[in-house]
């Protein structure tokens, strides 16, 4: 296959070194850091610069970008994408991005996929890549139409060398709603809590639970701003579901309402417990 990749960050570079483990893959990417492309490319992790001539070759092109710089690019290259080109995008994302996407692809005759990966670390960069990232992890797609078998098929076809353990089809509305949830919210936590005083003075104190809870709050700020700003409803709706948690422990905490707080603790396990069966 020939695969465009945009943008060699975590998410782009395990792709194209995912791409490149599988023999007869090219990768054609671009990215605005030349220095780091040189280095994927002398390291032999991509094959050549993805532009007007070799993007007429890539039977994917995978877009990992922010999401307003995904939908930049998109706008500017669509005239050169060929009809049979499948393109989807690693944004966070999907609601703003799939808007602006499907009527550029509907417009000049290729096919557009919204697609996030559940797959990351706290590390970002070209560095911190690995063809492994995506090893048994889900990814999220949400196509033009959700009853078209046979371009599902052929997208799971394209995403093989990554090594995804399952897909799953969903609209652009559900991808934020939930996303809000699982993903977002969790960052705000991270951030909250590790901006506690009593953090400076963790060490020889903490142990596996500080560190679960504390491990996203290293995170790229310029990118969970611009995905907070896209997904605001949603965040700030499970934010206040929470926040009306965390009044009622503080409450029965305060009051030493030691029922109350048995019912809530009763209650967040039997929920954990649900939500994994």
């Amino acid at each position: 296959m020939n695969i465009g990749i945009v943008g060699l960050g975590l998410i782009g570079g395990s792709a194209a070194k995912a791409y490149k483990e599988e023999e007869g893959n090219k990768v054609y990417a671009l990215d605005t850091d030349k220095t780091m492309f040189d280095y994927a490319k002398i390291s032999g992790v991509v094959d050549g610069i993805l532009d007007k001539e070799s993007i007429k070759l890539c039977d994917c092109v995978l877009i990992a970008l922010y999401p307003k710089d995904a939908i930049e690019y998109l706008k500017k290259t669509a005239p050169e994408i060929k009809k049979e080109t499948i393109v989807i995008d690693f944004c966070g994302v999907k609601r703003i991005v799939c808007d602006e996407c499907f009527p550029l692809a509907e417009e000049y005759g290729f096919t557009f996929v919204g697609g996030h990966p559940m797959a990351g670390t706290q590390n970002s960069g070209f560095k911190a890549s690995r063809a492994s990232l995506f090893t048994g992890s889900s990814m999220l797609l949400v196509p033009p139409r959700r009853d078209e078998i046979r371009l599902l098929e052929r997208i799971k076809k394209i995403l093989a060398p990554l090594g995804f353990g399952m897909f799953v089809v969903t609209t652009p509305e559900l991808h934020d709603e939930m996303i809000a949830y699982t993903s977002q919210l969790a960052h705000v936590v991270s951030s909250a809590y590790a901006m506690n005083p009593a953090a400076q003075n963790h060490k020889g104190y903490s142990a596996g639970s500080y560190k679960d809870l504390t491990r996203v709050a290293r995170l790229n700020v310029t990118m969970w701003t611009e995905l907070f700003m896209a997904n605001r409803d949603n965040l700030a709706m499970h934010l206040e579901q929470l926040i009306t948690v965390l009044e009622e422990y503080k409450a029965a905490i305060s009051k030493g309402d030691e029922a109350k707080i048995a019912e809530l603790l009763e209650k967040g396990r039997v929920s954990k417990q649900e939500a994994e069966s």
